[in-house]
C-alpha cells in the first residue's frame, strides 16, 4: 500500500497448490454486493458439495463457516472470521460446509471462486437465526432474501442428509 492505493494478487495457482488444493478444480468466479446489515446465508450445496474460496474485495463482512461433513471431527462447529478488502484475506470454505456471511459496511463486495457449476436444484439453506447455531451475527439483520427467510433449522437440514 501506497499513496496511490495498493496491488492484490487475487489468485495464485502456485500458492493454491501449496495449500493442498488443485487449482485448476475452479471453474466458476462470482460476486456478491450486499449492503449493511444484510445476512446472505447459510448456503451449502447437496451432493458433492461445493468447495470455494472467498473474499471480500471492498468494505467488510463477518464471515461464518459451519461444518456439516458428517465424518469430520469438526461436524457441527462453526468458525466466524473478519473479511475485509483492507487484507484482502482469502478464505477456503470445504465442500460439505455451510457458509454464510452478513455485511458489515455499506456496501459489501463478496468474491467466490467456486469448484463447480452452479445448480439451484442442490441448493441448501439452513436458518441464519437457528439456536443450535448461534450465530453471534454482530448487527441487527436489516434484510433476508426470501430463501433464507424460509430456512429450515439445522437439524431438519440433517435429517433430510441421512441416508
Amino acid at each position: 500500500m501506497d499513496e496511490r492505493g495498493f496491488f492484490s494478487r487475487t489468485f495464485d495457482r502456485d500458492v493454491v497448490r501449496s495449500a493442498g488444493l488443485d487449482p485448476d478444480s475452479f471453474v466458476q468466479d462470482s460476486l456478491s454486493r450486499t449492503r449493511r446489515g444484510v445476512v446472505r446465508g447459510m448456503h451449502l450445496r447437496s451432493g458433492s458439495g461445493e468447495a470455494k474460496l472467498v473474499r471480500c474485495s471492498s468494505g467488510a463482512v463477518f464471515d461464518v463457516v459451519v461444518d456439516l461433513r458428517p465424518d469430520s471431527p469438526t461436524f457441527c462447529n462453526r468458525a466466524s472470521f473478519e473479511l475485509s478488502g483492507d487484507t484482502q484475506v482469502t478464505l477456503y470454505v470445504p465442500a460439505g460446509c455451510a457458509h454464510g456471511f452478513q455485511a458489515l459496511t455499506e456496501p459489501a463486495d463478496v468474491s467466490y471462486r467456486i469448484d463447480r457449476a452452479h445448480d439451484p436444484a442442490e441448493d441448501v439453506t439452513i436458518a441464519h437465526d437457528d439456536p443450535e447455531l448461534a450465530i453471534p451475527w454482530p448487527l441487527p439483520v436489516t434484510l433476508l432474501s426470501e430463501r433464507d427467510r424460509r430456512a429450515p433449522a439445522l437439524a431438519e437440514v440433517l435429517a433430510a442428509r441421512r441416508p
